[in-house]
């Protein structure tokens, strides 16, 4: 795909993942439809920061919970740009075990509807527009909450609804890949621990212990956090370097799910 003048719509953009995939696309020639719901505080430095990039873009407040919202801002970016090209679906609720404790109705909901069903509610809205574009892309953000559950150093991270909600992501991302072909192609990256996801940038590692976090440094193969250029580099990638890559998952999470286990030498054996 050639970036240059494409349209994508970055959902969550007004900080962190969504904000450093919205700039490192304006980068690349794309205008930007933003959306944010939250973080009112951040909105300014992201609109300083999207102009200085000289790019076209609008940024949009939007419940995503709300079917008849998720039309208006589509209604919006057709009168704007008059086409959609890519896709940026970065919409999450996760509640950290260690911040909300055990599970209130309203917690859980809350992170099955923002997590799972206002994804598939946008993506719906979107894929006509894709599909008229005729080289269409579209990325899932999820989480490897949705391979391992509630388990191991993981488990002061994820909760039980959050974990279900990223699982059945990847199964929209096969079905969604399979109703896009193929004019549009439909990917998904399942992220491990990132600075602003899961990280240090985040309320919940505020309130580990030092063993805690140790842990989890160590279950991952490759002993770092995540960076948000580490994320910004992948989108890229399937969408400009890509183009017969359609309904993967690409696990974005230094080896944690792999677990920190060296393999060591072939023993000399006994023939």
């Amino acid at each position: 795909m050639e970036l240059n003048e494409k349209v994508a719509l970055v959902l969550g953009a007004v900080k962190g993942i969504g904000k450093g995939i919205a700039l490192a696309l304006a980068g690349q020639g794309v205008r930007t439809a933003l959306t944010y719901y939250d973080w009112e505080e951040s909105l300014d430095d992201l609109k300083r920061d999207m102009a200085a990039t000289g790019s076209e873009h609008m940024v949009e407040r939007v419940n995503l919970l709300n079917p008849d919202a998720i039309a208006a801002l589509f209604a919006k970016i057709d009168d704007r740009f008059g086409r959609l090209d890519i896709l940026i679906n970065n919409i999450e609720r996760g509640g950290w075990p260690v911040v909300h404790g055990p599970y209130s109705g309203e917690q859980w909901d809350l992170e099955i509807e923002t997590t799972l069903k206002a994804k598939r509610w946008v993506f719906d809205t979107a894929l006509p527009r894709l599909k008229a574009s005729g080289d269409g892309a579209a990325i899932n953000i999820s989480s490897i909450a949705g391979v391992l559950g509630r388990c191991g150093p993981a488990e002061i991270l994820f909760n039980d609804g959050y974990a279900a909600a990223n699982r059945a992501v990847a199964l929209l991302t096969e079905t969604w890949a399979r109703m896009g072909a193929p004019e549009v192609r439909v990917n998904e990256i399942m992220l491990g621990l990132v600075e602003t996801r899961h990280g240090p940038g985040t309320r919940g590692w505020g309130l580990l212990s030092g063993e805690q976090r140790k842990a989890l440094i160590e279950h991952t193969l490759i002993p770092r956090v995540g960076r948000i250029d580490d994320v910004t580099k992948a989108i890229v990638f399937i969408l400009k370097d890509a183009p017969f890559m359609t309904g993967s998952v690409l696990r974005l999470d230094g080896g944690f799910v792999l677990g920190g286990e060296k393999v060591g030498p072939m023993p000399k054996g006994v023939v």
